[in-house]
């Protein structure tokens, strides 16, 4: 009988799978959390649910480099009858700077808070590249977006309307460069949605200020595509405020111009998020959202709201 030993190649809660040279680290999270605004559910103003989700990472040395994997299934439960469904929200594997698989692309990172949309489609099936000279980075990767439509996203804020139909064969290509000197991050993200022919560019600008960290982003897009069809272009900025060990406060705003990719229909967006560490693996999370877009009577569009949600998530 062989008995479990540490592995401390690749960090803190790895272990050796028995009988084998790879380390095996098993994490994940239960999430509680209640939305709150218009229409959260059916005709209901607020909503409630819960999440579970366990991740799987295996990594070996190999003559090629690391050889890492990566699995996350997700179950979300709501009041529907049937207890939630488990899928697969993330299956990769990477070597050598190549990475293969159904994974969150560089359109997923964005600035910190809940208020800003700097991306529309984040998770694709892909196979990239990415060089790593720690203070520079780049990389390139091709992505299937055939099928994908209109906004998807697990936020407090309704869909935009500005939904487009899936489309078959789609391809895309995301380019991303970026680099840290002394506190301050550049990056800038390109994607081509072939089968639109349409595009997006994004620029975001980190910098370590006083007690927290300032972020400024924006976003032009050609027409709707699979990366971005929010709007035309916006402009995004957040503080995150380490107010004490513990407690974050970030206040954040965003504007759209042409939103929804309508001509004279401008939005803008206003935000406060507040994270507290309670304890070790629990921590909490409230943000609330004030959105007003410009009245277009021929599009159906326009008007005020306040949407939020409040969050408990135990870490393991």
């Amino acid at each position: 009988m062989e008995y479990v030993r540490v592995c401390d190649a690749f960090g803190t809660g790895y272990f050796y799978i028995p009988g084998t040279e790879t380390c095996l680290k098993i994490g994940g999270f239960v999430r509680f959390q209640t939305n709150f605004g218009p229409d959260r559910s059916g005709t209901s103003d607020w909503d409630t649910f819960t999440r579970g989700q366990l991740q799987f990472d295996a990594k070996n040395d190999t003559e090629l480099g690391t050889l890492e994997s990566t699995i996350v299934l997700q179950t979300n439960a709501d009041n529907t009858g049937d207890g939630g469904s488990t899928f697969l929200d993330t299956a990769s594997f990477a070597i050598a700077g190549f990475k293969f698989g159904y994974y969150y692309s560089w359109w997923d990172d964005g600035i910190a808070g809940e208020t800003d949309a700097l991306a529309t489609n984040t998770l694709f099936n892909s196979i990239s590249y990415t060089y790593d000279g720690g203070a520079f980075k780049a990389g390139i990767s091709v992505d299937e977006i055939e099928g994908v439509s209109g906004p998807v996203r697990d936020a407090p804020l309704p869909q935009f309307p500005n939904s487009f139909n899936a489309h078959d064969n789609g391809v895309g290509v995301a380019a991303m460069i970026s680099g840290s000197v002394g506190g301050v991050t550049a990056t800038l993200l390109g994607g081509y949605d072939t089968e639109r022919e349409e595009g997006a560019i994004r620029a975001i600008l980190s910098a370590e200020l006083g007690a927290g960290t300032f972020s400024l982003a924006g976003v032009y897009a050609t027409d709707p595509n699979a990366y971005y069809n929010e709007s035309e272009w916006t402009v995004a900025a957040s503080y995150e405020f380490k107010a004490t060990d513990k407690l974050t406060i970030t206040p954040a705003a965003q504007y759209f111009g042409d939103f929804a990719f309508i001509n004279g229909v401008d939005a803008w967006r206003v935000g406060l998020t507040a994270g507290y560490q309670i304890t070790d693996g629990l921590k909490a999370l409230a943000t609330v959202q004030y959105q007003d877009v410009d009245d277009s009577a021929a599009f159906a569009v326009g008007g005020d709201e306040t949407t939020g949600f409040l969050r408990l998530q135990r870490d393991f």
